[in-house]
């Protein structure tokens, strides 16, 4: 991964951001994955008023780019708005990442207005003992 690579992915995940559906929270989320050959997918949170319903921007990212055929990821970057607190991944997301990456994955995260000052963390550490498709 080029050291450009995660600003460009906190970038896109920021413009993503921008097409969050969050009448609810009020708790706007953008997601960026690169895969390995560099090809960005984005997505955003969709909220629904069952809340059950709502699609996070993690998981909307990740089938945006399953839809066109890409399944091995490089890293992801997660901006969120307000900056009440850095936006990491939920329990669903973590394990619906799980499936795609390995526990190396770089998880970049941060408050949309300070993309520089955010947190790197591996997916592995976010979801110790992951559940895979060898499991079960």
């Amino acid at each position: 991964m080029s050291k450009t690579e995660p600003r460009n992915l906190m970038e896109a995940a920021a413009a993503a951001m921008a097409n969050a559906h969050a009448p609810y929270s009020r708790h706007r989320v953008g997601a960026a994955l690169s895969t390995t050959d560099g090809e960005i997918f984005t997505g955003c949170n969709v909220e629904n008023a069952s809340y059950g319903l709502t699609i996070c921007a993690e998981r909307s990212a990740v089938a945006a780019a399953v839809s066109a055929g890409r399944r091995e990821f490089s890293a992801l970057a997660i901006v969120a708005s307000p900056a009440t607190s850095l936006p990491y991944p939920c329990g669903a997301c973590r394990q619906v990442l799980a499936e795609f990456a390995g526990p190396d994955l770089p998880v970049h995260v941060a408050a949309v207005d300070d993309l520089g000052s955010g947190e790197q963390l591996i997916l592995g550490d976010l979801l110790p003992k992951a559940f895979h498709l060898d499991d079960s």
